[in-house]
């Protein structure tokens, strides 16, 4: 139980990739505070994760609204005396379209709950992690963050900006033994896939297509998420910093053996390629 005793937030925890986190945390001994908008929804992921015998509470909050972020860690300091782990989960699609079909409020609401939320979250819980000199902090990010996403814009652009925010707020607490990073987690099957196949062609014809192959063959699980995030959740991962890990694509249980060299690299982070880079004389 390699999380044991260790005092976690979960935003966006009442379902989807969020639920399957907190499961994989509980098993492992973790505490947890699930938050989300809808109460309804929080009572029910309450019921399946106490399950596995660690203490569960809940707590409402819109992440992109400091008043009841603070209340949530408020709550948190309240009932278990620190936080060790914040996971970053909420977030939205926000409007799926062509770009001058979209809705401007709904553009802006995406940005503001992925973007705006995962930095008001971790601004809240940074006071106590410095205070105790240690803490994991992981985000979310995923499609749009390292290519273009035409047709979910909003999406996309927040997703790409929740990588370097991650990069850049792990530089400023470097000194203070606080880990943050982010996780790319490969298509899962949560309500965001259930709006893509509601939303039909504005989603893209080759973007639909692969949504409803990947609603046919059922996705990563979120399980599998909750391997990774496990890991960068714990002293595993001690070190890593500032970097886009892929569930998928990186093989992240090998990062322990090779981590002075990914930390002295540009490896897993966003980067600009210039000519020279590949190999052209101008």
């Amino acid at each position: 139980m390699i999380l044991k005793d260790k005092v976690a937030i979960i935003t966006g925890g009442s379902g989807g990739i969020g639920k399957g986190i907190a499961s994989g945390f509980a098993r492992e001994g973790s505490h947890l505070v699930l938050s989300a908008r809808n109460p309804l929804d929080l009572e029910v992921a309450k019921r399946e994760v106490q399950g596995y015998g660690s203490r569960v509470e809940i707590f409402p909050a819109d992440v992109s609204k400091e008043k009841g972020v603070k209340e949530l860690v408020d709550f948190t300091l309240e009932r278990f005396g620190t936080i060790d782990i914040l996971v970053n989960c909420a977030g939205i699609y926000g409007p799926i379209g062509f770009v001058i079909d979209i809705d401007t409020d709904g553009w802006t609401e995406a940005i503001n709950i992925n973007l705006c939320g995962t930095f008001i979250c971790i601004k809240a819980v940074l006071p106590t992690m410095i205070k105790n000199r240690k803490g994991k902090i992981i985000n979310l990010s995923g499609g749009g963050a390292a290519s273009p996403l035409p047709r979910f814009s909003a999406y996309g652009i927040s997703k790409a900006a929740v990588v370097r925010l991650t990069e850049t707020l792990a530089k400023e607490v470097e000194g203070y033994n606080i880990d943050i990073n982010a996780i790319a987690p490969g298509a899962v099957n949560t309500r965001l896939l259930d709006q893509v196949l509601k939303a039909g062609e504005a989603a893209g014809e080759e973007f639909l297509a692969k949504s409803i192959k990947q609603k046919q063959e059922g996705g990563v699980p979120p399980e599998k998420v909750a391997e990774l995030a496990i890991f960068l959740a714990s002293s595993e991962s001690d070190g890593l910093s500032g970097r886009l890990i892929s569930l998928l694509w990186d093989n992240w249980r090998e990062v322990p053996k090779h981590l002075n060299e990914i930390m002295s690299s540009d490896v897993y982070t966003l980067r600009r390629i210039i000519p020279k880079e590949r190999g052209y004389d101008w």
